[in-house]
């Protein structure tokens, strides 16, 4: 309901003129090899056989016959690369649970951000109700909330997804939104988000803002209250090349550390690449919110700050946070300390996206062109009542996109369209991606991961308790 019908789409931007695909293990050999999905079923087959091997290794107890379990999920998990291997992560979990403990109450509470019906139409497509015997359900920020007693005061969570004797957080280590988390407690995020009420939510992005906020996730994790329900953590792991495997721990915060490191040399040499981009007009072709759209693993979002390194704790403020937190709360731009938007960004193209996140800024930053029925959807948006105020509707992406070439003066263009373990990106730029990753890849293994690391006391790769991080 967040979208238009993809009928309504006139064109998609792979399939524009002079497109082609640039892969990532073609720009870094020694990109990490991701699980083969040659079709649902057999991304389905390998996900339950990998969270069956790490359950094995887990834990379990706590849970005794008959207790109550919450699986607790994030609706961001169900948009990566189509939801089918989150989904069934969840399926396996259930099922080895009821196996291993003998109980058959366990439940599925998925959390959600802005669009509060999102998780309800993922578990209606994946079928997870009926999975579950009926025990499947979204939950939102706007629900009843339970007071939880931290070392910083009460926080709510939402009350439903605690409402069991036992939980299981099921989430990713996806970078997402790496302006914000900057990969310090990363897959501590939902306890402040997916699982809390709009009063601690708001309390993370405005009362105490990027980097301080990354603290009230872990503080909601390790309350007592928490603790005395936590059983462990199942993560599905994502790299740029795709879904790596599945990792288990009862023990979060070591698996974040984990994880830490490992997303940095997943991810750390693609940014940085994309950083080095100088010029490009970008399309936004992909049923998410704007800065949520994704290709080749990596967020629209991130690379609107790819002029800065956000991996760098040295730099404050990213142009992302500078908007979001700043501009709509009416708190004083750090104009001094704050980057802008990614100069490299020419012009906007958005072809096809999700309404329901604030996304104005976007259109007052970057020259950006809406196409047809997407303006439409737009045009009723409820939290960007302004948007087509700062944009201007044309009804042919190629027709936009020749106007954006002429008036910009590149022929570099980049999509943002979902596309897995690499880019739909046009001939120039792929040639010019090709040519700088070797120096860019020298530069992440011999200056930049030392220093990402150093910054977040990680001096070698953690063992990982349970013996495997899935395929490597």
């Amino acid at each position: 309901m967040y979208n238009i019908k993809p009928e309504l789409l006139e064109a998609r931007a792979a399939d524009l003129p002079g497109m082609t695909g640039v892969r990532v293990p073609e720009l870094f050999p020694d990109s990490p090899r991701p699980l083969a999905a040659d079709s649902k079923e057999a991304v389905r087959k390998q996900i339950r056989d990998l969270t069956t091997r790490q359950i094995e290794e887990i834990d379990l107890s706590k849970i005794q016959a008959g207790d109550s379990v919450n699986i607790l999920a994030s609706h961001h998990g169900f948009s990566i690369y189509g939801g089918e291997a989150y989904a069934e992560m969840i399926r396996t979990i259930r099922d080895e649970v009821e196996r291993r403990c003998r109980t058959t109450d366990i439940r599925l509470f998925a959390g959600v951000g802005l669009r509060f019906r999102e998780t309800d139409e993922y578990i209606e497509r994946f079928g997870l109700k009926e999975y579950f015997g009926g025990k499947a359900a979204g939950i939102s920020p706007v629900d009843e909330g339970v007071p939880i007693q931290t070392e910083i005061g009460t926080l709510y969570g939402i009350k439903r997804a605690y409402n069991a004797k036992w939980i299981i957080h099921a989430h990713n280590n996806d970078i997402r939104e790496l302006h914000y988390h900057r990969l310090i407690g990363r897959i501590f995020k939902p306890f402040a988000m997916s699982y809390a009420t709009i009063e601690t939510r708001s309390a993370y992005h405005q009362s105490m803002g990027p980097r301080a906020a990354n603290f009230l996730p872990r503080a909601i994790y390790e309350s007592r209250f928490v603790q005395e329900k936590f059983v462990c953590s199942f993560i599905l792991q994502i790299a740029p090349t795709g879904i790596i495997g599945v990792n288990a721990n009862n023990d979060l915060a070591k698996q974040d550390l984990a994880l830490a490191r490992l997303s940095l040399n997943w991810y750390g040499k693609l940014i940085t690449l994309l950083g080095s981009i100088k010029e490009c007009i970008l399309v936004i072709d992909y049923p998410g919110p704007i800065p949520y759209t994704t290709a080749g693993g990596i967020l629209f979002g991130n690379f609107l700050n790819a002029n800065v390194d956000e991996f760098n704790l040295d730099i404050p403020f990213t142009a992302f946070t500078r908007y979001t937190d700043m501009l709509y709360t009416g708190k004083a731009v750090l104009s001094n300390k704050t980057p802008p938007p990614n100069p490299a960004i020419k012009a906007l193209i958005i072809n096809y996206c999700s309404k329901g996140y604030p996304s104005t800024f976007f259109a007052q930053q970057i020259p950006t062109m809406v196409i047809g029925a997407q303006a439409d959807l737009l045009g009723t948006c409820e939290q960007n009542t302004t948007f087509m105020n700062y944009a201007i509707r044309i009804n042919k992406l190629q027709k936009a996109l020749q106007f954006a070439m002429q008036f910009s003066k590149t022929s570099h263009v980049l999509a943002f369209d979902g596309a897995v373990g690499g880019f739909n990106a046009s001939q120039p730029l792929a040639d010019a991606l090709y040519e700088l990753a070797p120096s860019i890849s020298r530069e992440v293994d011999e200056t930049l991961m030392p220093l990402w690391c150093k910054q977040r006391g990680i001096v070698s790769l953690p063992v990982d308790p349970v013996g495997s991080m899935g395929q490597l």
